[in-house]
């Protein structure tokens, strides 16, 4: 469970969106795990490192580091099945951060996640 919290935090903490709904920021986190639990660790634990603020259900990233789609992803060819929407998708997107790697994600879905679109 420690290794899902790191990673839903580095998610959180790479997030685009000058700010989202608490509702936004758990479809978001739900990319991670769909533990009720577990997401509001990750949601409690980015906060006390504030990598994120909460107030009256709106969560604001603070730490700016957005994910750079040169850098950040990596594409692999085969067959997958996105963790945001669950469509059978044949190239996957996965974003690397040092908790470890996050995907597959199709083309719109990382956008989304990441908070481009």
């Amino acid at each position: 469970m420690a290794e899902t919290v790191e990673l839903g935090v580095a998610l959180l903490a790479h997030l685009e969106d000058g700010e989202l709904s608490l509702k936004e920021a758990i479809d978001r986190v739900e990319t991670v795990t769909t533990d009720p639990a577990v997401t509001r660790r990750i949601l409690d634990t980015a906060e006390m490192r504030g990598v994120i603020e909460r107030e009256d259900g709106v969560i604001r990233p603070q730490r700016g580091q957005f994910v750079s789609f040169e850098a950040d992803v990596v594409s692999r060819e085969g067959e997958f099945s996105c963790r945001r929407c669950g469509t059978t998708i044949t190239t996957g997107y996965f974003m690397v951060f040092d908790a470890g790697e996050h995907g597959p994600f199709g083309s719109s879905c990382i956008r989304k996640v990441t908070g481009r679109e």
